[in-house]
């Protein structure tokens, strides 16, 4: 689940200060209910469950959802991705505090990622994330060993699920042509240094994504959304043709 018990309640300002931006001032978004308050719609969702947050009816939604959720409650709107969301895991190391993080959980939550594993520093910068950690799940691990040991037995019947690591490093495979297993959990180091030796040791397998200019990286955020849509193409996409 989520770090905080009440996603809503979630300061707009970080941990370790004024990281995170505030959705009212997006600039995005749609404004009160058509008709007023008569014209509202049921609070509830067929389920019974609160769908609809009277607040956002009231006063507009200008949060970053697409418009499927617009005046839905964070909590309809995580409990509708839970019936949908795709069975790869992420996971990005978090050392020093890596400004990369809150990119990576956004793209997550646009590939509909299980869940975002924090390795390392339980805190980390928000601002990137764009709001998007209220709706995606993430769990922390205190160190690598500890993501292992919950891999372990994360498959859907109990079963290992293969940590796959992500990094340009001697011996590597490339992520082109390679074949990624459903159920799996993409490994990323944090910006700079990349995977850790105990990060590296953990995967069955390193990839590196190919390059063709100067640099020697590419930013951590930038690679995992590379890798997810790889995981997209080959699962996501061929399993919604015809």
């Amino acid at each position: 689940m989520n770090d905080a018990s009440d996603p809503a309640a979630r300061p707009a300002v970080g941990p370790d200060g004024p990281d995170r931006p505030d959705e009212a001032d997006t600039g995005v978004g749609v404004g009160p209910w058509p008709g007023g308050r008569a014209a509202w719609p049921p609070l509830d969702g067929p389920d019974g469950s609160r769908r609809y947050d009277p607040d956002l009816l009231e006063h507009g939604d200008r949060r970053n959802v697409v418009d499927r959720y617009r005046y839905w409650t964070v909590e309809a709107v995580v409990a509708d991705l839970d019936t949908r969301r795709h069975p790869f895991h992420v996971a990005i190391e978090n050392w020093s505090h890596d400004m990369n993080i809150g990119s990576v959980v956004r793209t997550a939550n646009a590939f509909a990622a299980a869940e975002v594993h924090i390795v390392g520093r339980r805190r980390w910068n928000r601002r990137g994330a764009m709001v998007t950690d209220r709706y995606q799940h993430v769990r922390h691990h205190p160190d690598v060993a500890d993501l292992v040991a919950w891999a372990q037995t994360a498959g859907s019947d109990g079963s290992p699920m293969p940590v796959i690591g992500i990094d340009n490093v001697p011996g590597s495979v490339p992520l082109e042509g390679y074949r990624l297993p459903r159920a799996c959990v993409l490994l990323f180091g944090q910006e700079s240094v990349g995977l850790s030796t105990e990060a590296q040791g953990a995967a069955v397998d390193v990839l590196h994504i190919a390059q063709f200019g100067s640099t020697r990286s590419i930013n951590a955020g930038a690679a995992a959304a590379i890798a997810m849509h790889a995981w997209v193409s080959q699962h996501a996409a061929r399993a919604s043709d015809g």
